[in-house]
């Protein structure tokens, strides 16, 4: 019996791991692809207008942040553009 199933068994789920793994694979390349904006992108932009205005006097529009992707290297970018006043 222990035959049987070292023949047959092992064989089961170790199809099954290897489905498995690569299923992961396909949907992390597919995602390397197309890079999606994260969810946090617009609540990361509301908490830094938050801060940065509590020192100099910006708007909404001065500051943006985006996500991308370079090479194999994920980018977080954030410009906040500064009032004439403040920059020296």
């Amino acid at each position: 019996m222990s035959i049987l199933k070292f023949l047959f068994g092992q064989h089961k789920q170790s199809a099954s791991l290897a489905k498995e793994r690569l299923q992961i694979i396909l949907a992390h390349e597919r995602s390397a692809r197309s890079p999606r904006r994260p969810d946090y992108l617009p609540a990361l932009q509301r908490e830094l207008l938050a801060v940065v205005s509590k020192y100099v006097k910006i708007q909404p529009k001065d500051i943006k942040v985006s996500f991308g992707r370079q090479r194999n290297i994920e980018v977080l970018e954030v410009k906040i553009e500064l009032p004439e006043a403040v920059r020296a």
